[in-house]
């Protein structure tokens, strides 16, 4: 987006550059034809003195002075058009009229004027009026060329703001999206709206995050039944491993009549039940240990990041369900771990504060001890039994104040086994008014 906005700044700057180039070519032009014009009249002025010896006229001389000037060629000329002559005895008489009636001293036919003074002998002999216009050809074209340019720049302008507001920033909004869902964020919602561009995009967007949140928990439920098979059967493999040990107990005992057939039962039967328990206790710590597969990508992160998203996932949701959502004030240190994990445990936490609290307040703070970031996640509501606590991060536990919530009591304990990767821990702790869940960075 800053590089967006920079282009429209540039076309701004480029408009205004050009628009002074043009005002400056246009003033030199002006200032080039005033210092032309002048040039013209001061040398027909001299032609005109020294042509036609004014000096030799006296001031009543005035239809020789009026027919010298007539008689002057201006022709050649580029700027001066008319040349006009009242002498002092006219302009004498003129005294007593007001300027408007005195039309040699008026301006007409929209041209310019300038009143040259004769003088012969030390005394006024005449004014010579000097008629002459300016071209305005090159001054029309450059200001066709400023509108035209404004006009350009405007029109520019305004598509870049359209395409800003109707594609860029609407597409900036979940342009992360993608890689938030591939990292397993499946909370982070873009508000729905009727953009013409976006609009079926973004409702899929939804659609898609719903269909893999449906996913997700329809594999911690065939995990968990899995388990649960698994628990089961290692469970009932004990029934004939007892029944094995028995016979055996009963060939040792001499059940069987001859020596050597006791002996090779005792022996085959022994094996095998030797061998199932083997198997049972690697199905039980499998079972138990290695459920999920879980990958941290170990890496430094700051700790901003990590919270801008908690506010990004959860502030205006909070917001619409009347809860309250604190933030406290942290240092922004640099942690050990993985970004998206670390965001995926606060999530779950967060989802969990939201689903058993009793929805008044949710605060997070920050705080240091041992060199070590933790940040702690309260929520009002009932806390859990004492004797409960102990269980709280054990696979498939589910708590008394879960009655009737959806869930599938894998959460904590995935949290756990991720902040462990991690190098971190994470515990809870009973208050007075709710629960405290805390989770250590390295």
């Amino acid at each position: 987006m800053k590089k967006y906005n920079y282009i429209m700044l540039l076309t701004l700057l480029l408009y205004l550059l050009l628009a002074a180039i043009a005002g400056w070519r246009i003033r030199g032009l002006k200032s080039e034809q005033e210092g032309a014009y002048k040039v013209e009249i001061n040398r027909l002025q001299t032609r005109l003195i020294l042509e036609n010896e004014l000096q030799k006229y006296t001031a009543g001389d005035a239809k020789q002075l009026a027919r010298a000037v007539r008689a002057l060629d201006i022709s050649s000329c580029t700027y001066v058009r008319e040349i006009t002559c009242l002498t002092a005895e006219e302009a004498a008489q003129e005294n007593g009229r007001s300027a408007e009636e005195n039309g040699f001293w008026q301006p007409k036919n929209g041209m310019q004027y300038q009143i040259e003074p004769v003088y012969v002998n030390g005394a006024l002999s005449c004014y010579i009026r000097y008629d002459y216009v300016l071209s305005t050809s090159y001054q029309g074209i450059f200001r066709m060329t400023e509108v035209f340019l404004l006009l350009m720049e405007i029109v520019v302008l305004v598509i870049l703001f359209y395409l800003r507001q109707s594609v860029l920033l609407p597409f900036q909004r979940f342009a992360g999206l993608p890689e938030a869902m591939a990292n397993g964020h499946l909370r982070n919602r873009v508000e729905e709206n009727k953009s013409r561009y976006f609009g079926k995009f973004i409702w899929g967007i939804g659609l898609l995050q719903d269909r893999l949140d449906a996913e997700r928990r329809r594999e911690l439920k065939l995990e968990k039944e899995k388990k649960m098979l698994l628990l089961s059967l290692s469970h009932d493999i004990k029934t004939p491993l007892n029944t094995i040990k028995l016979y055996v107990k009963a060939l040792e005992e001499g059940i069987y009549d001859t020596p050597e057939k006791q002996q090779k039962a005792v022996h085959q039967i022994g094996d095998k039940a030797a061998q199932i328990e083997h198997f049972m206790k690697e199905i039980v710590d499998t079972t138990r240990e290695e459920a999920f597969d879980i990958e941290v990508k170990m890496g430094e992160f700051y700790l901003d990041e990590m919270v801008e998203q908690l506010k990004k996932t959860y502030q205006k949701r909070c917001e619409l369900a009347h809860v309250a959502f604190t933030v406290g004030a942290f240092d922004n240190r640099l942690l050990k771990g993985d970004v998206h994990r670390a965001i995926e445990v606060l999530e779950n936490i967060m989802e969990n504060a939201l689903k058993y609290g009793d929805g008044r307040a949710i605060a997070v703070t920050f705080y240091e001890e041992d060199y070590r970031q933790l940040i702690r996640i309260h929520n009002t509501g009932e806390p859990l039994l004492e004797q409960e606590m102990n269980h709280l991060f054990d696979s498939f536990f589910r708590g008394s104040n879960t009655e009737g919530k959806d869930g599938s009591g894998l959460g904590l304990y995935i949290c756990r086994q991720i902040m462990l990767k991690m190098q971190g821990d994470i515990f809870a702790v009973r208050a007075a008014d709710g629960m405290d869940i805390v989770l250590v960075f390295a």
